[in-house]
Protein backbone atom coordinates (compact mmCIF):
# COMPACT_ATOMS: atom_id res chain seq x y z
CA UNK A 1 0.00 0.00 0.00
CA UNK A 2 2.47 2.30 0.97
CA UNK A 3 4.66 1.75 -2.52
CA UNK A 4 1.35 2.02 -4.64
CA UNK A 5 0.27 5.47 -2.71
CA UNK A 6 3.91 6.79 -4.04
CA UNK A 7 3.35 5.70 -7.72
CA UNK A 8 0.01 7.15 -7.47
CA UNK A 9 1.40 10.51 -6.44
CA UNK A 10 4.03 10.06 -8.92
CA UNK A 11 1.54 10.08 -11.34
CA UNK A 12 -0.38 12.56 -10.33
CA UNK A 13 2.31 15.54 -11.24
CA UNK A 14 0.04 18.76 -10.62
CA UNK A 15 -0.78 17.26 -7.03
CA UNK A 16 3.26 16.55 -6.90
CA UNK A 17 4.22 20.30 -7.50
CA UNK A 18 1.67 21.85 -5.28
CA UNK A 19 2.74 20.09 -2.29
CA UNK A 20 6.37 21.50 -3.25
CA UNK A 21 5.01 24.85 -4.70
CA UNK A 22 3.23 25.76 -1.51
CA UNK A 23 5.28 25.72 1.27
CA UNK A 24 7.78 27.69 -1.07
CA UNK A 25 5.23 30.53 -2.03
CA UNK A 26 4.33 30.87 1.49
CA UNK A 27 7.87 31.26 2.65
CA UNK A 28 8.31 33.75 0.11
CA UNK A 29 5.52 35.86 1.12
CA UNK A 30 5.94 36.02 4.22
CA UNK A 31 9.93 36.02 4.43
CA UNK A 32 10.20 38.77 1.59
CA UNK A 33 6.63 40.65 0.79
CA UNK A 34 5.21 41.12 3.75
CA UNK A 35 6.19 44.07 5.84
CA UNK A 36 4.01 45.33 8.68
CA UNK A 37 5.74 48.52 8.82
CA UNK A 38 5.37 49.71 5.65
CA UNK A 39 7.86 52.43 4.07
CA UNK A 40 7.58 54.70 1.17
CA UNK A 41 4.44 55.66 1.06
CA UNK A 42 2.66 57.77 -1.59
CA UNK A 43 2.91 61.42 -0.68
CA UNK A 44 1.34 64.73 -2.14
CA UNK A 45 2.24 67.93 -1.23
CA UNK A 46 0.16 70.66 -1.24
CA UNK A 47 2.52 73.60 -1.03
CA UNK A 48 0.79 77.58 -1.23
CA UNK A 49 4.55 78.61 -0.91
CA UNK A 50 7.97 78.88 -2.22
CA UNK A 51 10.76 79.62 0.53
CA UNK A 52 13.55 77.77 2.19
CA UNK A 53 11.18 76.30 4.55
CA UNK A 54 8.79 74.33 2.38
CA UNK A 55 11.70 73.57 0.65
CA UNK A 56 13.41 71.82 3.77
CA UNK A 57 10.18 70.04 4.69
CA UNK A 58 9.91 68.59 1.02
CA UNK A 59 13.42 67.41 1.55
CA UNK A 60 12.83 66.10 4.92
CA UNK A 61 10.23 63.90 3.99
CA UNK A 62 11.91 62.43 0.45
CA UNK A 63 15.01 61.83 2.78
CA UNK A 64 12.92 59.50 5.62
CA UNK A 65 11.97 55.75 4.40
CA UNK A 66 8.45 56.53 5.40
CA UNK A 67 7.07 59.24 2.59
CA UNK A 68 7.96 59.04 -0.75
CA UNK A 69 6.95 62.19 -2.48
CA UNK A 70 4.79 61.33 -5.79
CA UNK A 71 2.49 64.36 -6.55
CA UNK A 72 2.98 67.94 -6.15
CA UNK A 73 0.16 70.69 -6.67
CA UNK A 74 -1.70 74.03 -5.43
CA UNK A 75 -5.16 73.03 -5.90
CA UNK A 76 -6.85 71.61 -2.49
CA UNK A 77 -9.44 69.54 -4.85
CA UNK A 78 -7.23 68.01 -6.99
CA UNK A 79 -5.40 66.94 -3.16
CA UNK A 80 -8.77 65.38 -2.50
CA UNK A 81 -9.17 63.36 -5.83
CA UNK A 82 -6.15 61.69 -5.28
CA UNK A 83 -6.52 60.56 -1.27
CA UNK A 84 -10.35 59.04 -2.65
CA UNK A 85 -8.85 57.66 -5.56
CA UNK A 86 -5.94 56.38 -3.16
CA UNK A 87 -3.25 57.24 -5.26
CA UNK A 88 -2.06 59.02 -2.78
CA UNK A 89 -1.74 57.57 1.08
CA UNK A 90 -0.26 61.25 2.58
CA UNK A 91 -1.23 64.24 1.56
CA UNK A 92 0.75 67.35 3.33
CA UNK A 93 -0.36 70.94 2.95
CA UNK A 94 1.88 74.23 3.34
CA UNK A 95 -0.12 77.02 4.12
CA UNK A 96 0.91 80.57 2.46
CA UNK A 97 2.58 82.60 5.18
CA UNK A 98 4.11 79.57 7.13
CA UNK A 99 7.54 80.58 6.55
CA UNK A 100 7.12 84.00 7.66
CA UNK A 101 4.84 82.89 10.85
CA UNK A 102 7.16 80.76 11.71
CA UNK A 103 9.79 83.44 12.15
CA UNK A 104 7.63 85.75 13.99
CA UNK A 105 6.87 82.70 17.07
CA UNK A 106 3.87 82.16 16.15
CA UNK A 107 3.24 78.45 16.09
CA UNK A 108 1.70 78.10 12.47
CA UNK A 109 0.13 74.84 11.24
CA UNK A 110 0.75 72.23 8.98
CA UNK A 111 -2.02 69.94 7.41
CA UNK A 112 -1.34 66.73 7.15
CA UNK A 113 -4.37 64.24 5.75
CA UNK A 114 -3.51 60.64 5.52
CA UNK A 115 -5.86 58.04 3.82
CA UNK A 116 -6.59 56.08 7.40
CA UNK A 117 -8.80 53.45 5.56
CA UNK A 118 -5.69 51.09 6.52
CA UNK A 119 -5.18 52.43 10.07
CA UNK A 120 -1.41 50.42 10.07
CA UNK A 121 0.06 51.45 6.94
CA UNK A 122 -1.19 55.33 8.62
CA UNK A 123 0.01 54.68 12.18
CA UNK A 124 3.44 54.41 11.78
CA UNK A 125 4.47 57.42 9.31
CA UNK A 126 2.35 59.64 11.12
CA UNK A 127 4.25 58.41 14.72
CA UNK A 128 7.40 59.30 12.94
CA UNK A 129 6.37 62.81 10.93
CA UNK A 130 6.59 65.13 14.16
CA UNK A 131 10.54 64.23 14.47
CA UNK A 132 11.39 64.12 10.85
CA UNK A 133 10.08 67.90 9.92
CA UNK A 134 11.28 69.09 14.11
CA UNK A 135 14.94 67.83 12.54
CA UNK A 136 14.55 69.57 9.29
CA UNK A 137 13.81 73.08 10.08
CA UNK A 138 16.33 72.89 12.89
CA UNK A 139 19.11 73.90 10.77
CA UNK A 140 17.58 76.95 8.85
CA UNK A 141 18.75 79.62 10.14
CA UNK A 142 16.60 82.91 11.71
CA UNK A 143 14.29 80.22 13.20
CA UNK A 144 12.87 79.05 16.32
CA UNK A 145 14.26 76.20 17.90
CA UNK A 146 12.08 73.25 16.60
CA UNK A 147 13.23 70.63 18.83
CA UNK A 148 12.84 72.16 22.24
CA UNK A 149 9.80 73.56 22.03
CA UNK A 150 6.83 73.93 19.95
CA UNK A 151 7.72 76.36 16.95
CA UNK A 152 4.84 74.88 14.52
CA UNK A 153 1.83 72.67 14.79
CA UNK A 154 0.97 69.22 13.25
CA UNK A 155 -2.64 68.54 13.02
CA UNK A 156 -3.30 65.43 11.47
CA UNK A 157 -6.29 64.45 9.49
CA UNK A 158 -7.15 60.78 9.77
CA UNK A 159 -9.72 61.14 6.92
CA UNK A 160 -12.17 58.09 6.29
CA UNK A 161 -11.61 56.02 9.68
CA UNK A 162 -10.94 58.72 12.44
CA UNK A 163 -11.09 56.53 15.30
CA UNK A 164 -8.59 53.66 13.85
CA UNK A 165 -11.36 51.44 13.79
CA UNK A 166 -10.07 47.74 12.35
CA UNK A 167 -13.22 46.29 11.43
CA UNK A 168 -14.07 49.45 8.76
CA UNK A 169 -11.02 48.08 7.13
CA UNK A 170 -11.60 44.30 7.51
CA UNK A 171 -15.73 44.17 6.64
CA UNK A 172 -14.85 45.53 3.26
CA UNK A 173 -12.38 43.28 2.91
CA UNK A 174 -14.05 40.16 3.77
CA UNK A 175 -16.60 41.12 1.14
CA UNK A 176 -13.95 40.57 -1.86
CA UNK A 177 -12.43 37.93 -0.01
CA UNK A 178 -15.38 35.15 0.21
CA UNK A 179 -16.25 36.04 -3.49
CA UNK A 180 -13.25 35.12 -4.58
CA UNK A 181 -12.92 32.42 -2.43
CA UNK A 182 -16.31 30.62 -3.61
CA UNK A 183 -16.21 32.28 -6.68
CA UNK A 184 -13.25 30.66 -7.82
CA UNK A 185 -14.55 26.92 -6.35
CA UNK A 186 -17.74 26.45 -7.54
CA UNK A 187 -16.65 27.61 -11.51
CA UNK A 188 -13.31 25.69 -11.24
CA UNK A 189 -15.16 22.32 -10.66
CA UNK A 190 -17.88 22.51 -13.38
CA UNK A 191 -15.55 21.13 -16.35
CA UNK A 192 -13.62 18.65 -14.07
CA UNK A 193 -17.65 17.41 -12.72
CA UNK A 194 -19.05 17.11 -16.25
CA UNK A 195 -15.78 14.60 -16.77
CA UNK A 196 -15.88 12.57 -13.64
CA UNK A 197 -19.40 11.95 -14.08
CA UNK A 198 -18.80 10.76 -17.41
CA UNK A 199 -21.18 13.52 -18.88
CA UNK A 200 -18.77 15.44 -21.14
CA UNK A 201 -19.37 13.93 -24.25
CA UNK A 202 -23.32 15.17 -23.73
CA UNK A 203 -21.84 18.57 -23.27
CA UNK A 204 -19.07 18.40 -26.48
CA UNK A 205 -22.41 16.59 -28.00
CA UNK A 206 -24.83 19.78 -28.20
CA UNK A 207 -24.97 22.59 -30.79
CA UNK A 208 -23.39 25.34 -28.72
CA UNK A 209 -19.80 26.99 -28.88
CA UNK A 210 -17.11 27.02 -26.41
CA UNK A 211 -18.20 30.51 -25.47
CA UNK A 212 -21.98 29.45 -25.05
CA UNK A 213 -21.00 26.77 -22.76
CA UNK A 214 -18.56 29.22 -20.99
CA UNK A 215 -21.03 31.74 -20.11
CA UNK A 216 -23.73 29.66 -19.67
CA UNK A 217 -22.07 27.62 -16.57
CA UNK A 218 -20.94 31.35 -14.95
CA UNK A 219 -24.07 33.14 -15.46
CA UNK A 220 -26.00 31.01 -12.56
CA UNK A 221 -22.96 31.71 -10.39
CA UNK A 222 -23.65 34.97 -11.10
CA UNK A 223 -27.04 35.47 -8.97
CA UNK A 224 -25.32 33.32 -6.11
CA UNK A 225 -22.17 35.85 -5.98
CA UNK A 226 -24.69 38.69 -5.30
CA UNK A 227 -26.74 37.26 -3.31
CA UNK A 228 -23.74 36.87 -0.98
CA UNK A 229 -22.61 39.98 -1.56
CA UNK A 230 -25.49 41.49 -0.48
CA UNK A 231 -25.58 39.26 2.63
CA UNK A 232 -21.84 39.87 3.58
CA UNK A 233 -22.77 44.12 3.12
CA UNK A 234 -25.94 43.87 4.69
CA UNK A 235 -23.98 42.57 7.82
CA UNK A 236 -21.21 45.25 7.75
CA UNK A 237 -23.78 47.81 7.46
CA UNK A 238 -26.04 46.94 10.33
CA UNK A 239 -23.73 44.35 12.74
CA UNK A 240 -20.23 46.03 12.28
CA UNK A 241 -21.85 49.81 11.51
CA UNK A 242 -19.47 49.94 8.35
CA UNK A 243 -20.13 53.17 7.01
CA UNK A 244 -21.48 53.34 3.22
CA UNK A 245 -20.46 57.28 1.41
CA UNK A 246 -20.87 56.41 -1.84
CA UNK A 247 -23.21 55.40 -4.48
CA UNK A 248 -24.58 51.56 -3.85
CA UNK A 249 -25.45 51.16 -7.35
CA UNK A 250 -22.36 51.80 -8.56
CA UNK A 251 -20.97 49.27 -5.80
CA UNK A 252 -23.26 46.74 -7.23
CA UNK A 253 -22.37 47.05 -10.71
CA UNK A 254 -18.71 46.79 -10.05
CA UNK A 255 -19.68 43.87 -7.88
CA UNK A 256 -21.03 41.87 -10.80
CA UNK A 257 -17.83 42.62 -12.76
CA UNK A 258 -15.65 41.09 -10.10
CA UNK A 259 -17.65 38.00 -9.32
CA UNK A 260 -17.48 37.74 -13.54
CA UNK A 261 -13.81 38.02 -13.28
CA UNK A 262 -13.27 35.53 -10.86
CA UNK A 263 -15.73 33.24 -11.98
CA UNK A 264 -13.60 33.61 -15.51
CA UNK A 265 -10.51 32.63 -13.66
CA UNK A 266 -12.29 29.86 -12.03
CA UNK A 267 -13.78 28.40 -15.32
CA UNK A 268 -9.47 28.60 -16.73
CA UNK A 269 -9.24 26.17 -13.92
CA UNK A 270 -11.63 23.82 -14.32
CA UNK A 271 -9.99 23.55 -18.26
CA UNK A 272 -6.91 22.92 -17.15
CA UNK A 273 -7.35 20.27 -14.48
CA UNK A 274 -7.73 16.92 -15.11
CA UNK A 275 -10.09 16.15 -11.76
CA UNK A 276 -12.22 17.93 -9.19
CA UNK A 277 -8.98 17.72 -6.90
CA UNK A 278 -6.45 19.27 -8.69
CA UNK A 279 -9.21 22.00 -9.76
CA UNK A 280 -9.46 22.97 -6.06
CA UNK A 281 -5.60 22.70 -5.77
CA UNK A 282 -5.29 25.04 -8.62
CA UNK A 283 -8.00 27.13 -6.88
CA UNK A 284 -5.93 27.74 -3.57
CA UNK A 285 -2.95 28.40 -5.81
CA UNK A 286 -4.60 31.62 -6.76
CA UNK A 287 -6.39 32.82 -3.35
CA UNK A 288 -3.03 32.31 -1.07
CA UNK A 289 -0.93 35.15 -2.80
CA UNK A 290 -4.65 37.19 -3.45
CA UNK A 291 -5.09 37.48 0.35
CA UNK A 292 -2.04 38.04 1.08
CA UNK A 293 -0.94 40.69 -2.05
CA UNK A 294 -4.04 42.21 -2.40
CA UNK A 295 -3.75 44.53 0.89
CA UNK A 296 -5.96 42.86 2.53
CA UNK A 297 -4.29 41.59 5.15
CA UNK A 298 -1.57 43.79 5.00
CA UNK A 299 -0.41 47.45 4.05
CA UNK A 300 0.00 46.88 0.25
CA UNK A 301 1.97 49.94 -0.07
CA UNK A 302 4.63 48.71 1.97
CA UNK A 303 5.45 45.40 -0.39
CA UNK A 304 8.59 45.65 -2.22
CA UNK A 305 8.01 46.30 -5.62
CA UNK A 306 8.07 42.69 -7.33
CA UNK A 307 5.14 41.88 -4.80
CA UNK A 308 2.76 45.02 -5.94
CA UNK A 309 3.35 43.89 -9.54
CA UNK A 310 1.95 40.23 -8.54
CA UNK A 311 -0.79 42.17 -6.45
CA UNK A 312 -1.34 44.28 -9.69
CA UNK A 313 -2.64 41.45 -11.43
CA UNK A 314 -5.00 40.46 -9.05
CA UNK A 315 -8.62 40.85 -9.19
CA UNK A 316 -9.48 41.58 -5.52
CA UNK A 317 -6.46 43.93 -5.11
CA UNK A 318 -8.19 46.58 -7.60
CA UNK A 319 -12.17 45.25 -5.96
CA UNK A 320 -10.77 45.86 -2.31
CA UNK A 321 -9.65 49.58 -3.97
CA UNK A 322 -13.21 49.57 -5.38
CA UNK A 323 -15.17 48.33 -2.61
CA UNK A 324 -13.33 50.78 0.28
CA UNK A 325 -13.13 54.04 -1.74
CA UNK A 326 -17.49 53.55 -2.98
CA UNK A 327 -18.37 52.56 1.01
CA UNK A 328 -15.63 54.27 3.27
CA UNK A 329 -14.65 57.52 0.87
CA UNK A 330 -17.62 58.16 -1.15
CA UNK A 331 -15.80 57.66 -4.38
CA UNK A 332 -16.81 57.82 -7.38
CA UNK A 333 -16.17 56.64 -10.80
CA UNK A 334 -13.94 59.09 -12.30
CA UNK A 335 -12.04 58.01 -8.32
CA UNK A 336 -11.98 54.43 -9.27
CA UNK A 337 -11.50 54.59 -12.96
CA UNK A 338 -8.40 52.82 -12.53
CA UNK A 339 -9.15 49.70 -10.75
CA UNK A 340 -12.27 49.46 -13.16
CA UNK A 341 -10.53 49.19 -16.46
CA UNK A 342 -7.54 46.78 -14.76
CA UNK A 343 -10.62 44.37 -13.74
CA UNK A 344 -12.48 44.33 -16.48
CA UNK A 345 -9.15 43.76 -18.59
CA UNK A 346 -8.31 40.77 -16.22
CA UNK A 347 -11.65 39.51 -16.62
CA UNK A 348 -11.26 39.95 -20.39
CA UNK A 349 -8.32 38.12 -20.71
CA UNK A 350 -9.60 34.90 -18.52
CA UNK A 351 -12.59 34.34 -20.79
CA UNK A 352 -9.88 34.45 -23.63
CA UNK A 353 -7.68 32.18 -22.38
CA UNK A 354 -10.95 29.45 -20.89
CA UNK A 355 -12.35 29.77 -24.54
CA UNK A 356 -8.64 28.58 -25.87
CA UNK A 357 -8.24 26.60 -23.32
CA UNK A 358 -11.82 24.73 -23.92
CA UNK A 359 -11.35 24.30 -27.21
CA UNK A 360 -8.63 22.61 -27.78
CA UNK A 361 -10.12 20.14 -25.03
CA UNK A 362 -12.52 19.14 -27.84
CA UNK A 363 -9.91 17.97 -29.95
Amino acid sequence: MFIKEFLQLRRDRVTFAMMIVIPLMQLLLFGYAINTQPTHLPTAILTQENTDVSRAIVAALKNTSYFEIVRTTQSGTEMDHWLRAGSVQFAVEIPAGFERALRRGETPALLVAADATDPVASGTALGALNGVLSSALSGLRGLPDTTSTAAFEIRQHRRYNPAAVTRINIVPGILGTILTMTMLIFTALSVTREIERNTMENLLSMPIRPLEVMLGKIAPYVAVGFAQAALIFVAGFFVFGVPVEGNLILLAALSVLFIIANLSIGYTFSTLARNQLQAIQMSFMFFLPSILLSGFMFPFAGMPVWAQWVGEALPLTHYLRIVRGIMLKGAGMCDLAHPTLMLAGLMLFAMMLAVTRFRRTLD
